[in-house]
């Protein structure tokens, strides 16, 4: 998936929020640390750091929202991220999105804090992010 997907994909499904750029996503697929997984219509884009993913940006083209191309997107960055040595990932999302929390849940994240005010509206209030973590090995 290029950089121009992934900016189109997020600034259709984040038209409420200030999306990555095409910059931002071509900086970060530049980096040796990051990893992309992708389904035709939906991308989660993280990186590993020692033994700790960290999920940057998850994202589904809106036409094919609730057809589980993000939960597919997510099972394969876990996959990966595994496979470069991490075993635990952690994420945030906007706490006013249950759809997304429910769906990190489902996939057995678990909250474990919280930044106040850390999205930025375009018209309106900062948005409280929920911290979640979830292990990618069972002990």
């Amino acid at each position: 998936m290029t950089p121009e997907t992934m900016a189109d994909i997020a600034a259709r499904a984040y038209s409420h929020m200030r999306p990555w750029s095409l910059a931002d996503f071509a900086t970060a697929l530049d980096r040796p640390v990051t990893l992309l997984a992708h389904t035709g219509h939906a991308f989660v884009l993280g990186q590993v750091i020692v033994d700790e993913a960290e999920i940057l940006a998850v994202a589904c083209d809106p036409d094919h929202q609730r057809a589980g191309q993000a939960a597919q997107a997510l099972h394969l960055f876990h996959d990966q991220a595994a496979q470069h040595g991490a075993a635990t990932v952690f994420l945030d999302v906007a706490a006013h999105n249950a759809p997304a929390i429910g769906l990190y849940t489902k996939l057995g994240y678990i909250p474990c804090g919280r930044r106040k005010g850390y999205y930025r509206q375009p018209d309106g209030p900062a948005q409280d992010a929920v911290l979640m973590s979830r292990a990618l090995t069972q002990g």
